[in-house]
């Protein structure tokens, strides 16, 4: 379980790295970088920043080009926090693929819609809570 102190620094960071990330992706066209989660240990030492790439195609190379230059992100976050922190925590960079799974699904669905194009899961839904 999360204390309210680990909430309140992993907002901090991933606020921070948001706009590290922001200002760094503007040099380079066609890729964004979103900061979707930060997870960090309850001795604050560490912090999981799962990253959301668009376009996806690129997301493991510029993933691999972050987690190398991971000592430069935390000096530059350092920085930012410098007042509200007295140790900035190792980052340990992830791709959040969350998005990647519901289009999917979505597909996945769709394609279920085509085949069978009677059935609506509203519909099978409905009728459940009325059996019931």
């Amino acid at each position: 379980m999360e204390t309210t102190r680990q909430s309140r620094i992993a907002r901090l960071i991933q606020k921070e790295l948001s706009e590290i990330f922001r200002l760094q992706t503007a040099k380079t066209s066609n890729v964004i970088v979103s900061v979707s989660t930060v997870r960090i240990s309850p001795d604050l030492s560490i912090a999981h920043v799962y990253l959301s790439i668009f376009p996806s195609s690129q997301a493991q190379q510029l993933l691999q080009n972050i987690t190398r230059n991971a000592k430069t992100v935390r000096y530059d976050l350092a920085q930012r926090v410098r007042f509200q922190l007295r140790k900035t925590p190792e980052l340990i960079f992830h791709i959040d693929d969350s998005l990647d799974y519901i289009e999917h699904i979505d597909q996945l669905l769709e394609e279920d819609r085509k085949k069978h194009p009677g059935s609506n899961v509203a519909d099978d839904e409905e009728s459940q809570s009325n059996e019931a």
